[in-house]
């Protein structure tokens, strides 16, 4: 639970909630989340998988143990529609895979390139 006090702070305030609202939600008290902020105090089991579901993130996320924070709700889509999400995901990594591959190969022949202009003013 390296970062979780701090991790639990960004998600707090980036959802526009104070301390108190977060602890109505999990039925705490303010100076427990606060605790939990501050990393003098750990939540259970129970309320790690309660702050996951408020901030959709995983559990892992909240640990330290992911560094990626996105999980989609898919709660009351239809198998259809996540389908399609599920589609659209793989469509955007092989985008993503392909401009990186672009990128290495402008980076060589740029390199390529700058190499042939040094060797040609020698």
């Amino acid at each position: 639970m390296v970062n979780f006090g701090s991790t639990l702070r960004k998600l707090r305030k980036k959802a526009g909630m104070t301390q108190k609202q977060l602890a109505d939600k999990l039925w705490l008290s303010k100076a427990t989340v606060s605790y939990y902020e501050q990393s003098l105090r750990y939540p259970s089991p129970e309320i790690l998988i309660k702050l996951a579901n408020v901030f959709h993130v995983t559990t892992d996320y909240l640990l330290g143990m992911e560094h990626k924070k996105q999980v989609i709700d898919v709660t009351d889509l239809t198998d259809e529609d996540i389908e399609f999400l599920e589609h659209a995901v793989e469509l955007l990594r092989k985008k993503n895979f392909g401009q990186s591959i672009e990128q290495e190969k402008l980076k060589k022949e740029s390199k390529e390139i700058y190499s042939w202009s040094c060797n040609k003013r020698r």
